[in-house]
C-alpha cells in the first residue's frame, strides 16, 4: 500500500501493463469495462484518432505495480480524456492528479488547447476531482451509460 507522502512516478503505459490496468478497471465500478483490444490499441502508434496513455506507479520501486491510468484521444486543437482510474486502495493519494498532470503536460505539447470528457451524473468523486482540475460542466447526454441507464455530464476544460 503506498503511503500518503510516496511520490508517484508517471510513464507511457506499455503492453506490459495493460493485464494490471484490465485489473484495476475491472475493480472499479464507474471505470469503463472495455476489452482488452481496446487498452493495446490505445498504445499503437500509427492508430487514429491518436492516443496518449500514461500509468501511474510509486517512485520508489521503479517499475513496481500499476497504481492507476489515464487514456486520452488527441483530435488537436481539442482531447477527449476517455478515462482515469486509480485501483481503491489508493485513491485520494494524488494519483490521478499526477495522472492529469502528466497528460496535461502532453497534451499541451501535441497542441491541445481544450479537453473533454463524459462522467456519470452520479459519480460524484469524479465530478469533485475534475471540478478541482478546472473542468467545467457545459452539457448532458440523456441515458447515455447503461446498467444501469444514467444520463452523463459533458465536462470541458482550456489547457490555455
Amino acid at each position: 500500500m503506498s503511503s500518503a507522502g510516496a511520490e508517484i512516478n508517471v510513464r507511457r503505459m506499455t503492453a506490459a501493463d495493460v493485464d494490471r490496468v484490465m485489473e484495476i478497471a475491472q475493480a472499479l465500478k464507474d471505470a469503463p469495462q472495455w476489452p482488452v483490444s481496446v487498452y493495446r490499441a490505445s498504445l499503437d502508434s500509427e492508430r487514429l484518432p491518436a492516443r496518449v496513455a500514461f500509468v501511474a506507479g510509486e517512485a520508489e520501486t521503479g517499475s513496481g505495480p500499476v497504481l492507476g491510468f489515464a487514456i486520452a484521444s488527441v483530435f488537436a486543437p481539442e482531447a477527449e480524456l476517455e478515462t482515469i482510474a486509480v485501483a481503491e486502495e489508493h485513491q485520494r493519494r494524488g494519483v490521478a492528479g499526477r495522472l492529469f498532470a502528466a497528460l496535461a503536460e502532453e497534451l499541451s505539447a501535441a497542441q491541445v488547447t481544450d479537453v473533454h470528457l463524459e462522467v456519470r451524473c452520479s459519480n460524484a468523486p469524479a465530478l469533485g476531482f475534475y471540478r478541482r482540475l478546472g473542468f467545467e460542466v457545459y452539457g448532458r447526454r440523456p441515458r447515455y451509460y447503461a446498467d444501469p441507464v444514467e444520463d452523463a455530464l459533458l465536462l470541458r476544460m482550456s489547457l490555455q
